[in-house]
């Protein structure tokens, strides 16, 4: 056969406590487009990712979640937007890695599930 060529990443599961909770927190506050819920299991549209968020089915599954970079244009008003829905956060915006005329900036909160994730934006300076 061929080769397997990965184009992208097509959905990221997201492992949570409680389903309702976490479907609050990544609809309200993080405005994200939820497609679907079904048994217990919640599906949101992220600009062509999709995340699945569940409980999971066995304990060694439960543990958190790899860290999701959401880009936004603006990270100081998506930093000021989300901090006034109470999204808690664990730093505020910084720079990360200047690549060339290019700078990357980054800020690390916590979901609803106690899950690490942060906001990126790149621009050049």
């Amino acid at each position: 056969m061929g080769n397997t060529l990965i184009q992208k990443a097509g959905q990221i599961a997201v492992p949570v406590k409680q389903v309702e909770r976490a479907v609050n927190f990544y609809k309200e506050k993080l405005g994200l487009t939820l497609l679907f819920t079904s048994n217990g299991l919640a599906f949101f549209e992220c600009n062509g990712l999709r995340l699945l968020l569940s409980v999971p089915e066995n304990e060694e599954f439960a543990q958190h979640s790899s860290t999701i970079y959401f880009q936004v244009e603006n990270i100081n008003e998506a930093y000021e937007d989300l901090l006034n829905k109470e999204v808690i956060f664990i730093d505020e915006p910084h720079l990360i890695a200047k690549m060339g005329k290019t700078e990357t900036w980054m800020a690390f909160f916590k979901d609803s599930e106690d899950n690490t994730h942060a906001l990126m934006s790149e621009f050049e300076v």
